[in-house]
């Protein structure tokens, strides 16, 4: 097959195209690099069946050529990012999931929407199951994302509907793994990079929260059983095993061998404003129509990902 990946230099996506190309596919990896990396994707330069593509997705796309797949995943998924930048947030959610839509109804292409588990928002319903329709602040500082998401579903069921493009919906609950950005802001990359600087891992409140872990391994594994299914309704993807924000900063600190200490400080600006008391995938859907679940534990999952960071601080001095 001939397949598009959207957001091909970032974190989950330069994973989907090593997993395509290793299934002798073709990929092209389109992205604008405001929050993907060519580091990411360094190692398939020269690759016969590779290809890159800089561009925004917000803006009208053209592909040579046929495509049997346009996986859309382009997106700025930290609150780093879209609370820096909200309007870019929502186009990207909005034009570019319009436009990589057309995209695949031009090409004749099956097409995935990666989506996320904040489209759940501060779920009163736990676990999240995929007919929970959410509790979403629309105004507050997380809506520029979380919108964008939900209206990214919306259209993709519309262009489903009437058009009668063949598309897919995943959700994404929290995935962690190599090629996470250091800065990304997120759970993960604070707790590894304190840890292993010897900083004291900070938990917000009292880390009562709840989250959720899936190795990106899984996740890729997941996206690829979808796309080659027929299910056309949302699915979660995510590991149900749930930890409290602090049981979490306990598992990091063993799998770095770190002596830090935890400390809980308050909130202090706009990241945490809505954030989800808690958030758990129900994967009975993914379990039963595709025969799936993550098969990675946290403890190696976490071994494996402060290895790369590691290697990554090494390098750079």
């Amino acid at each position: 097959m001939r397949i598009l990946i959207t957001g091909g230099a970032g974190f989950i996506g330069s994973h989907l195209a090593d997993r395509y190309l290793s299934e002798g596919h073709e990929v092209i990896a389109m992205d604008n690099l405001s929050t993907g990396s060519t580091a990411n994707i360094a190692h398939l330069a020269g690759h016969p069946r590779f290809h890159f593509i800089k561009h925004d997705v917000t803006h009208y796309i053209y592909v040579a050529g046929h495509l049997d797949m346009v996986l859309h995943l382009a997106s700025l998924p930290s609150p780093v990012d879209y609370l820096h930048y909200p309007i870019q947030t929502l186009k990207v959610g909005a034009l570019g999931t319009h436009n990589t839509l057309g995209l695949a109804l031009a090409k004749k292409a099956r097409f995935l929407l990666a989506s996320t588990s904040e489209v759940y928002g501060d779920p009163l319903v736990h676990p999240q199951t995929e007919d929970y329709w959410g509790n979403v602040n629309p105004i507050g500082p997380r809506g520029v994302y979380d919108e964008s998401k939900r209206f990214a579903e919306a259209l993709t069921m519309a262009y489903h509907r009437y058009h009668s493009v063949d598309t897919r919906i995943v959700r994404i609950f929290n995935t962690y793994g190599p090629r996470m950005r250091l800065d990304d802001g997120r759970v993960v990359p604070n707790f590894i990079n304190q840890a292993l600087h010897g900083e004291a891992l900070t938990v917000y409140d009292r880390g009562t929260h709840t989250r959720s872990f899936c190795y990106v391994e899984d996740l890729v594994e997941g996206i690829v059983r979808l796309m080659a299914s027929d299910v056309y309704e949302p699915v979660n993807m995510g590991n149900p095993r749930e930890f409290t924000v602090l049981e979490f900063a306990q598992k990091v600190l063993e799998a770095t061998g770190s002596t830090s200490e935890i400390i809980f400080v308050e909130p202090t600006d706009e990241r945490t404003k809505d954030d989800p008391q808690v958030r758990c995938p129900d994967i009975t859907r993914a379990r039963t129509l595709l025969g799936w679940e993550p098969v990675v534990p946290v403890e190696e999952g976490l071994l494996r990902t402060a290895a790369y960071f590691s290697d990554v601080a090494n390098r750079r001095g």
